[in-house]
């Protein structure tokens, strides 16, 4: 089986969103679920950035057309979309594959606090192909 690229480091993002869903269980806002996980990637030693604006062109546009903020990209290197919903949908996955592009990323996770279990999609952007991994 193929060796999932950055795999150290999304188990760790998966271990340390298993362990605030464990505490909190859902039912909170997204804010609250970022800031539990703040702690926890802290305690898992890794680096991290929140909240990071990034800005969207379009075509050959010089300007910007707007900007969007992704939850966490973890180690420069794997981008964390949390959502606190009753259930993922199609349209979730499409804005995380879309923060991928714009961020220039080919890992993503896009975590849902919440359902009654936690959620997560391993998401990965490559020049052939975007898949959706579900877990």
């Amino acid at each position: 089986m193929e060796e999932l690229k950055y795999k150290d480091i999304t188990e760790k993002i998966i271990g340390a969103s298993f362990e605030v869903h464990k505490f909190l269980g859902n039912g909170f806002q997204e804010v609250i679920y970022q800031r539990a996980l703040t702690y926890e990637f802290r305690k898992a030693g890794l680096d991290f950035a929140r909240e990071i604006e990034q800005n969207i062109y379009y075509k050959d546009l010089e300007e910007p057309i707007g900007t969007r903020r992704a939850d966490f990209v973890v180690e420069r290197k794997v981008l964390v979309e949390l959502k606190a919903l009753a259930k993922l949908e199609d349209v979730h996955i499409a804005q995380a594959l879309n923060y991928l592009k714009a961020y220039q990323l080919e890992i993503g996770l896009l975590i849902n606090f919440g359902s009654k279990s936690l959620e997560f999609k391993r998401l990965i952007l490559s020049q052939k192909s975007v898949k959706s991994i579900n877990q």
